[in-house]
């Protein structure tokens, strides 16, 4: 069985590497884009992706044009529960920023370039910064359900790469420099952000897999010695994406839960939900303030 599973997941990786349009997928962000236009007299330098049960900033913007991601040319749908998959445009401090409330996911279906497709049309938008959020399992043993982990870095175990085909159409700029993957600077106002708000921000090294089951208990003790802290289905494909497109990154792991092997019972996506609900005021403040210090950044 093991080996009939790993030869269809070659197969279709075969398939979905030659079948994919690379070609024009740019045309199709053009589209998007010009859609977007149409609808909204706004030119966001940033970019909030919310979690579900994550308010954001929603009740402190003005002049509030909400999207739904359906309408949109190309955009992918979102079927995971809790995510709407709306885009709310508006003004927060007097500038134009814009929320992406929920997210798109691998484990859905789609392909990695369509999960960050709204990434580019963002910045073809104007979008420059983008903080983002996600619900993950606690790996190291001092996280657990309601802590609030900082990325400083990630390793990448999601078997593809949301470049692949993409960035090659650019010469100048075919290899992606990760260095820097999660800004230091906007590492450094979250974390001034969260000692005014008597915040104990964790810090630490996420890993994504590529779901949509949770983990093993013996993936996560592999994972912990990998150097990950915290493991999730999403993100990493988006920050690909953003350091592509010269789109600084600040990004929070919502603790849901230990993962498996520090896990007492069964796992499930009500007990994720459930703690998100629970941390959402807390990332919410927390978010907003880093962005108003992200935007008044000169």
């Amino acid at each position: 069985m093991k080996f009939i599973g790993s030869l269809f997941f070659c197969l279709f990786f075969i398939f979905s590497v030659f079948s994919y349009d690379f070609e024009g997928y740019f045309h199709r962000v053009e589209t998007a884009e010009k859609y977007l236009k149409k609808r909204v007299q706004s030119s966001p330098k940033l970019l909030i992706v919310l979690t579900a049960g994550v308010k954001g900033p929603v009740d402190e913007m003005e002049n509030v044009v909400e999207i739904s991601s359906k309408d949109i040319p190309y955009f992918p749908i979102a079927k995971v529960k809790g995510h709407e998959g709306t885009l709310i445009f508006g003004t927060l401090n007097g500038h134009d920023i814009v929320l992406m409330k929920g997210r798109y996911h691998f484990y859905e279906g789609l392909a990695a370039q369509d999960v960050v497709f709204p990434y580019f049309v963002l910045n073809a938008l104007g979008v420059e910064n983008v903080i983002t959020m996600n619900a993950v399992g606690g790996i190291r043993y001092d996280l657990d359900a309601g802590d609030i982990m900082l990325v400083t870095d990630h390793i990448n175990y999601l078997c593809d790469n949301s470049l692949r085909g993409l960035a090659v159409q650019f010469p100048d700029k075919q290899f992606t420099d990760m260095t820097d993957a999660y800004s230091i600077d906007f590492q450094e106002i979250a974390e001034d952000v969260a000692k005014k708000q008597n915040l104990d921000l964790k810090k630490g090294v996420y890993i994504a897999t590529m779901g949509p089951n949770y983990e093993t208990k013996a993936e996560i003790k592999m994972f912990r010695k990998f150097g990950a802290d915290a493991v999730g289905m999403s993100t990493i494909f988006e920050s690909l994406a953003c350091n592509f497109l010269n789109m600084k990154v600040l990004a929070f792991c919502c603790i849901a839960n230990p993962a498996a092997d520090r896990h007492a019972g069964n796992m499930s996506h009500e007990e994720v939900l459930e703690a998100l609900n629970a941390t959402g005021p807390k990332i919410s403040k927390l978010t907003t303030s880093c962005a108003r210090k992200i935007l008044n950044k000169k």
